[in-house]
């Protein structure tokens, strides 16, 4: 199929922005560009209510946004843990903001994005500890926020997805948190420290030597890439894994990788959907201004949460 006529308007009109360069700038100069087309990106969709708050992570304070749906009354209501993209190096909570309203609202769940601690400064498993840690908070928290406890579900975009992933991992080896779903948007489900050419890897936004860079900004020189909280997928068992919602575009490097890890998950016995969206690209979920098939993925994806958490 071709490409999505909304993205290849995008791409005449912002050329620059089908091979961003990421490789050549610093972590700081990556951070503040993609904050500045985050926000031009996205729509601020209303909400019912947001609150910011802070907890005791692993270590020191670690941030959360929690996002009420619009009419959501006093009841308790089901969760989703949101973990941002951004390659572990870049995104926060305002970068995700507009994502994580449309998707409370359409969910009907209360979201809590986790602003966890970023590569280069913090390596993994920094990351990893932080998405846990806040987790396992508003499980044993969860009456402070209206949170149903049995209805907790985790989600994550592109590097996001991984963590929620690896959570989901990490929730079966320790016997909890109980995770009831896992929503996975382009996740990075497969890191490695060579880089590879991939189908897509090269004018459609997200670049193959991006990729590297994220993760060599990411990995310490010590780690393993096959270290299942690294690269999920090298997971030796999945059996009892939450049921998912995987999301995957057809112009995106990552997509096959997204795809194997939604059909390893279903040979485990998981209860898996799988959406293809093949006429788009890498990040489409946070580019709601230009590209408007992300305002219905955003709402199918909502809708399967809505279903699941029941």
């Amino acid at each position: 199929m071709p490409l999505d006529p909304s993205i290849k308007a995008l791409f005449d009109r912002v050329p620059e922005l089908a091979s961003y360069a990421i490789w050549e700038k610093s972590p700081a100069e990556a951070r503040e560009e993609y904050r500045a087309f985050r926000l031009a990106a996205d729509p601020k969709n209303a909400i019912g209510k947001t609150e910011n708050l802070e907890i005791d992570g692993p270590s020191g304070k670690l941030g959360l946004r929690v996002y009420t749906p619009v009419a959501a009354g006093g009841a308790s209501l089901p969760a989703l843990v949101y973990f941002h993209g951004g390659g572990f190096v870049i995104g926060d909570l305002d970068t995700h903001d507009p994502l994580c309203r449309a998707l409370a609202n359409d969910s009907s769940c209360r979201v809590i994005s986790v602003d966890y601690r970023l590569a280069p400064e913090h390596k993994f498993p920094a990351a990893v500890e932080d998405c846990f840690a806040a987790l396992k908070w508003l499980e044993e928290n969860a009456s402070e926020l209206a949170v149903d406890p049995n209805l907790i579900a985790v989600g994550g975009d592109s590097a996001g997805g991984n963590l929620a992933a690896v959570v989901c991992l990490l929730g079966k080896e320790d016997g909890g948190p109980n995770i009831a779903f896992q929503l996975l948007i382009y996740p990075s489900i497969k890191l490695s420290r060579e880089f590879k050419k991939r189908p897509f890897g090269s004018g459609y936004c997200l670049d193959d030597r991006a990729i590297q860079w994220f993760y060599a900004q990411y990995m310490p020189e010590d780690a393993d890439p096959a270290d299942a909280r690294l690269s999920p997928i090298e997971a030796k068992d999945l059996s009892g894994s939450p049921p998912a919602y995987v999301v995957t575009a057809g112009f995106d490097p990552l997509r096959d990788e997204g795809m194997a890890y939604a059909e390893k998950l279903k040979a485990a016995g998981v209860n898996v959907t799988q959406i293809d969206y093949p006429t788009l690209i890498h990040g489409f979920m946070t580019m709601q201004a230009w590209i408007p098939l992300s305002t219905e993925a955003i709402a199918a994806a909502g809708q399967a949460l809505k279903d699941a958490l029941k």
